[in-house]
């Protein structure tokens, strides 16, 4: 199957958080530099941008900043532009309301957790949700797993989606087929009206679900969490096996 062409050249990298579940290991790093498979999470996200086509990479950095943008201020392919959020951590959705308002993102725009590590399936990430957007019925189109194909996650799951890629929240008590990955495809009106400060896009993805424009994608591939140092040898052992 011939792959779409990606309808933007520009990702977000969430790269600002504590990472306070992978500690002790970001005592002295951020989470994105913990080396899984011989290379730091952010160079994985980092290799499959540039593997997909994205030209450049929004890096949004908080804690230890310093360290992470040594690491990678001199890539090329994505090429790197920083956003600043040393003198206050805006959150998710906070982040990308920064980063548009200084011009940095293009709409529509990918964000991506910068310690996401997937396999891709028989089609490539980013250009399968460049195939499935819509920007006239989508604010916001999320690569989501099901279970099967989520290692290292023990959760109960996040959303249920119907046949036309709808999405609607959990219910309490109950079991969500998918996951989000941490990769989603965003338009600007997702972040219309946006608060001000720091605060999580789940503010903005409850807005959507209510007007019917939250959208979801099944992945293809296979998705590995890294959220916790015990997950780190399960994710090397399928990157091996990948």
């Amino acid at each position: 199957m011939n792959e779409a062409a990606l309808v933007t050249d520009t990702a977000m990298l969430m790269a600002a958080g504590l990472g306070k579940r992978m500690r002790p290991l970001t005592a002295s790093q951020p989470k994105p530099m913990v080396r899984v498979a011989g290379k730091p999470l952010i160079d994985h996200a980092l290799d499959r941008l540039e593997d997909a086509g994205v030209a450049k990479a929004v890096v949004n950095v908080h804690y230890l900043a310093d360290t992470l943008e040594a690491h990678i201020r001199n890539r090329t392919c994505p090429a790197i532009e920083f956003s600043d959020e040393r003198n206050q951590l805006l959150e998710t959705g906070g982040g990308m309301v920064k980063a548009r308002d200084e011009g940095m993102l293009p709409d529509p725009f990918f964000a991506c957790n910068a310690d996401s590590i997937w396999l891709d399936g028989p089609l490539n990430a980013f250009r399968d949700l460049s195939r499935h957007w819509d920007s006239e019925r989508m604010d916001a189109l999320l690569l989501l797993v099901p279970h099967s194909r989520a290692t290292n996650f023990d959760g109960t799951g996040d959303f249920y989606m119907d046949a036309r890629g709808q999405l609607k929240r959990k219910l309490p008590g109950r079991i969500a087929p998918f996951i989000y990955t941490g990769i989603q495809l965003v338009s600007h009106r997702l972040l219309r009206e946006a608060p001000e400060g720091k605060f999580s896009t789940n503010i903005l993805w409850d807005r959507a679900i209510a007007e019917g424009r939250l959208y979801g994608l099944a992945f293809s591939g296979q998705w590995i969490e890294v959220g916790r140092p015990e997950h780190i040898a399960v994710c090397e052992e399928a990157l091996g096996r990948g």
